[in-house]
């Protein structure tokens, strides 16, 4: 049994900025446990800029943005185990994990929960058809091309606008392939506003909203797909078929947090984000069980994830020496037009501004967001547009916790 303080699961952007605020809070006895040879997650296969705009105030590549971090925690001399794969975590904060020396068993006084994402595959889809070579996910064909060297396909087509599939259609543009069109089944794009302008208008790449790939044709490889239109139940619109030519399908369907170790621990889930119901310090419903990142809720930009984590390393330092906050808790609650709230929970007597982030339902134009409880308003923003795809950010003031009276609604109206 290998003691220590806190030992953070995932090496990503999420897992090293709360290992290293866990450090410097006054906890040295961290480890991190990352199943990749190396330390950055999934940062090393996004060799695009505009990270770290909001977070270190310079547009870096992913791979340089993983190496500050990287250098913080090899500075601080924290211990990692890479290439060890976490099988296990208990609600008593004991993690089995395997690598190449067999199997180790770890005994922490505090958890985080730091695993990321993973995409959803094509067998999640049903879409009809035959199984050729040529179908990835967006994030296996970024890999294969950034980390790997291989040319994936000439001729594309890419299901879902999340960020990951328009990123890679200028991806494979810039490397000579042919973008044939970007499908979305929903109404709206799923990416950020400047990912779409930057990676779809500015090289000519055509968008079908409410739009889906009905059918795969092709035997060894891949040649071509039928787009059809949805109706408002996303059922295809027969006459609307069409055929595409191509060789590559791309799915950049959404993502899933990793969330089996949590549901190991007995950790309550939210239906929502599939991530942890926590309180504003990223505690989960087990004591001494944090999480952050990806894994807590889908993020759009890694400078949030890492502020994210440093709340949860904050506060895991906290719990080791026994000065976390406790008592009374109230609920937050998403209201119209605002599709979940996080932290779920938040505590009364919180001595510090606590942020409250959400999504909203659908796309509005110029929008105010209430935060009530009870006839209190606590906090009010203002947007000139907001999309699914975007994040909000809403910050309480503390001197405002003492006008809470009961849940905290979150919504918004147009205005």
């Amino acid at each position: 049994m290998i003691e220590c303080d806190i030992l953070v699961v995932g090496g990503g952007p999420a897992g090293m900025a709360a290992a290293v605020a866990a450090y410097d809070s006054g906890v040295k006895d961290v480890i991190i446990l990352d199943r990749e040879p190396e330390l950055g997650g999934i940062l090393r296969q996004c060799i695009h800029n505009g990270f770290g705009l909001h977070k270190l105030g310079a547009e870096l590549t992913g791979p340089e943005y993983a190496a500050v971090y990287k250098d913080m925690v090899t500075e601080r001399g924290i211990k990692v185990y890479y290439e060890t794969m976490a099988l296990d975590v208990t609600n008593d904060k004991i993690v089995t994990a395997t690598n190449r020396n067999g199997i180790l068993n770890f005994k922490a006084k505090a958890v985080i929960l730091a695993m990321g994402c993973r995409e959803r595959s094509r067998g999640a889809l049903n879409i009809s058809g035959s199984r050729p070579a040529g179908i990835y996910s967006a994030g296996a064909a970024q890999k294969l091309m950034n980390c790997e060297g291989y040319s994936v396909g000439k001729k594309v087509v890419i299901l879902g606008s999340g960020d990951i599939g328009l990123i890679m259609a200028r991806r494979m543009s810039l490397e000579g392939a042919k973008v044939e069109a970007v499908c979305e089944l929903m109404s709206y794009s799923g990416g950020l506003t400047r990912n779409i302008v930057q990676c779809l208008e500015d090289f000519g790449i055509p968008l079908y909203l409410s739009t889906t790939v009905a059918e795969i044709h092709g035997d060894k490889r891949l040649e071509g797909v039928t787009i059809a239109q949805v109706d408002e139940n996303r059922r295809v619109i027969e006459e609307t078929k069409r055929y595409i030519e191509c060789d590559t399908l791309l799915l950049s369907v959404g993502l899933i947090p990793e969330n089996e170790l949590t549901k190991m621990a007995g950790i309550e889930m939210s239906a929502v984000t599939s991530g942890a119901l926590v309180d504003e310090n990223r505690q989960t419903e087990v004591d001494g069980i944090f999480a952050c990142g990806n894994v807590l809720q889908v993020h759009d930009l890694v400078d949030y994830v890492s502020d994210e984590a440093e709340i949860a390393g904050n506060a895991a330092a906290k719990f080791v020496n026994g000065t976390l906050e406790k008592g009374e808790t109230v609920n937050t609650t998403a209201g119209n037009g605002v599709r979940y709230v996080l932290p779920q929970r938040v505590h009364k007597t919180s001595k510090e501004d606590i942020a409250l982030f959400m999504r909203v339902t659908e796309p509005f134009g110029k929008v105010r967001f209430t935060v009530k409880s009870g006839e209190e308003v606590l906090a009010t923003a203002v947007r000139l547009k907001v999309a699914p795809g975007e994040m909000e950010k809403i910050l309480i003031k503390k001197e405002k916790f003492e006008l809470i009276n009961g849940d905290i609604i979150v919504s918004l109206e147009e205005i």
